[in-house]
């Protein structure tokens, strides 16, 4: 498989090669150096480093319901 480079270095990868990472738009994408040249992989978020936030939450906040916030109208005077 052949991929073009731009004039300004950028690279389009083929949608087979972007399936087979299991990567999508806003995904990022490692290049990692190796003897035999260079490894592409999908970088994913190692959820063992991150803090527990359990504690910082305060349990009389209810959730944030995503589904309700994008159902209600909007008035449209707020926008940019």
């Amino acid at each position: 498989m052949i991929v073009k480079i731009t004039s300004k270095r950028q690279v389009t990868l083929p949608v087979q090669v972007l399936d087979a990472l299991g990567v999508g738009p806003g995904d990022q994408l490692e290049l990692k150096e190796s003897p035999d040249g260079f490894i592409l992989r999908p970088r994913r978020i190692d959820y063992s480093k991150l803090g527990s936030l359990k504690d910082k939450i305060d349990p009389t906040v209810e959730p944030f319901d995503i589904e309700k916030f994008r159902s209600e109208p909007y008035d449209p005077s707020l926008r940019d």
